[in-house]
């Protein structure tokens, strides 16, 4: 049995006959489609002389009836921005009632009571749902570092006659049914260049070409019993596999250049994902949730009013922060909201002071607005910029010769950024939780003893930038010349300026050799072995400082994987090769 040929039963076994140009307006099929499908149903004996459906048609109808549904409602929904870390997309509320609940309401519709909701994410937000609509919660510890294959997984087991449902979908008519003959991936008739598949004449689903635009996606699904079998053993195999970790669940739909299921093409305006903040405004333009600090700091400090900040991006997570770029009055600005715990590591007062010092210095990215007590800050962008690539030799010639000038600038402000102290610092941080690592203990006490050298050796302290990473120099044409501008002063503070050559070292996760070429593009002139040694020392002192920072981090669920363990590598690595380098020295003076 075909697809149009389910249809044209399904509708039957739902509908009494009338006569084909009746049953080909319910059904959505061509009447030449409807003649040709009812005598193969008469032919395979789903239908009776009299076009009645027979015991063998409901029998099949009634193995293939849904009975259950699974939720995905684990992510972070990091294009929510900037409401994503206000709450979970599930909840966001349209017309006052929230997305989960209402897809929950049009399952109970259609007597499905048996639902599995997969969380991470906000998980407790979701609890309440237990009580009230008799939901099971399924948790997902690794929603933040794996993509939604690895919430099926966690329910495998309960994809037989279920509907899948992403979270974050609104649908003005009940898409769900009390008969499914077949399975099913819903699409819209919307072109999105975003999607991988398009709708064929078959009906199929069929891959395209990256960005050359297909079938907007919706994710919601249905599987018959065969076919969920199939996906469960796909996600299973998929999951073992460390490349699939980001990968989408519907991965595992497909079967070469197509999808295994059959596709179900919605009007645009029936089904609508709420991916992004704009979405939702178009929506409901009167949702709470539309309410966010970051929109109103922005129209205050802009003059604006909500609509007319558009084009909303969600930028790369930093280590520190979230930010989002966003369209004003046909000029690009960028918005930092400070990240989990920044308001621990973080003095917005000193930050503020040191912008102030720099401004108009054409050292920084434009800020149009800075506050000094929640670290909200909004940057004019700089188009058409690009970062420091720190395995190009050129771009890091450039960034060394940009940082020297800076520093030679002499600029002052009032505090300090105390590398010995902030080490100390984020270790309280940990709350009486001890280091992850077996010899913290001994590798800090080493770390410690090269304070006595750097004392000895460093000259004259000037505003430092602390995080001249090469991610924070940016490359920018203007008025036909190259500039270089450093953004993000959060840690600066006054400081012996090699400090920044030692941290642009670590960042970069340079080895020895490397770290000797920076030394040499940042000193033109040439480094004697004091100052030489002295870097050294501000590496595996900065190595420290950074890998205790991560702990802290990691404490609040949030990890970076090898530059953790590297940060860490180097308070150790480059103790060894101080202590190298001055037992040389010693044993050259006494020959």
């Amino acid at each position: 049995m075909n697809k149009q040929e389910s249809d044209i039963l399904n509708t039957l076994l739902l509908e009494s006959f009338v006569n084909q140009r009746i049953l080909a307006e319910i059904s959505g099929h061509s009447l030449g489609v409807v003649n040709r499908s009812l005598k193969e149903l008469m032919k395979d004996e789903y239908l009776d002389e009299e076009l009645r459906p027979t015991m063998k048609a409901l029998t099949e109808f009634r193995q293939k009836m849904p009975q259950r549904a699974v939720i995905l409602a684990a992510g972070f929904g990091m294009r929510m921005v900037p409401i994503n870390t206000e709450i979970t997309k599930g909840l966001l509320e349209v017309n006052g009632e929230p997305l989960i609940e209402r897809i929950i309401k049009q399952l109970h519709e259609v007597g499905i009571k048996e639902i599995y909701v997969v969380v991470g994410f906000m998980k407790e937000k979701y609890e309440y749902l237990i009580d009230e609509y008799g939901v099971e919660l399924v948790v997902n510890a690794d929603y933040a570092g794996k993509n939604n294959l690895h919430s099926m997984n966690l329910v495998r087991e309960h994809l037989e006659n279920a509907y899948v449902i992403p979270c974050d979908i609104w649908c003005d008519r009940n898409p769900f049914h009390r008969h499914e003959m077949y399975s099913w991936y819903m699409v819209s008739d919307l072109v999105d260049n975003e999607s991988t598949v398009r709708v064929n004449r078959k009906m199929e689903l069929v891959t395209v070409p990256e960005n050359a635009g297909g079938n907007a996606m919706i994710g919601i699904c249905y599987l018959i019993k065969e076919d969920a079998d199939t996906v469960s053993k796909r996600i299973a195999v998929l999951c073992k596999d460390q490349k699939y970790d980001g990968a989408f669940w519907e991965e595992a739909l497909y079967n070469k250049n197509r999808m295994m299921v059959a596709a179900r093409v919605v009007h645009s305006s029936d089904v609508v994902e709420i991916n992004t903040y704009e979405q939702l405004r178009e929506l409901d333009g009167n949702s709470n949730h539309l309410k966010t600090d970051a929109i109103q700091v922005i129209c205050e400090a802009l003059a604006v009013k909500p609509e007319e900040v558009t084009d909303i991006t969600v930028l790369k997570k930093g280590m520190t922060n979230r930010s989002f770029l966003f369209t004003c009055k046909n000029k690009k600005y960028i918005m930092r909201i400070p990240g989990e715990g920044t308001d621990q590591l973080i003095n917005r007062q000193q930050e503020a002071e040191v912008y102030h010092e720099i401004d108009h210095k054409n050292i920084c990215d434009d800020i149009a607005y800075i506050n000094p007590q929640n670290g909200y800050k909004i940057t004019e962008f700089l188009e058409g910029a690009r970062t420091c690539d720190p395995l190009n030799e050129e771009d890091v010639r450039k960034c060394m010769k940009r940082l020297r000038d800076f520093h030679e600038l002499g600029l002052k402000v009032a505090h300090e950024f105390d590398i010995f102290g902030q080490m100390e610092f984020y270790e309280t941080l940990w709350d009486g939780m001890p280091s992850v690592y077996k010899d913290y203990k001994k590798t800090k006490e080493n770390v410690l003893s090269l304070k006595s050298y750097i004392d000895a050796h460093v000259g004259k302290k000037v505003l430092t930038h602390i995080d001249a990473v090469p991610d924070n120099f940016l490359f920018i044409e203007k008025n036909g010349k190259e500039e270089i501008r450093l953004i993000d002063w959060e840690y600066a503070g006054m400081q012996d300026p090699h400090v920044d050559v030692a941290m642009f070292c670590i960042y970069s996760l340079y080895n020895k050799h490397q770290v000797d070429r920076l030394i040499a593009d940042y000193f033109t002139e040439g480094c004697d072995k004091a100052t030489k040694i002295k870097i050294y020392c501000y590496i595996a002192a900065c190595g420290l400082l950074w890998s205790n920072w991560c702990e802290y981090k990691r404490n609040l669920g949030v990890e970076f994987g090898e530059y953790s363990l590297r940060q860490y590598r180097y308070a150790k690595d480059y103790y060894r090769i101080v202590q190298d380098e001055l037992k040389e020295q010693t044993e050259g003076e006494s020959d």
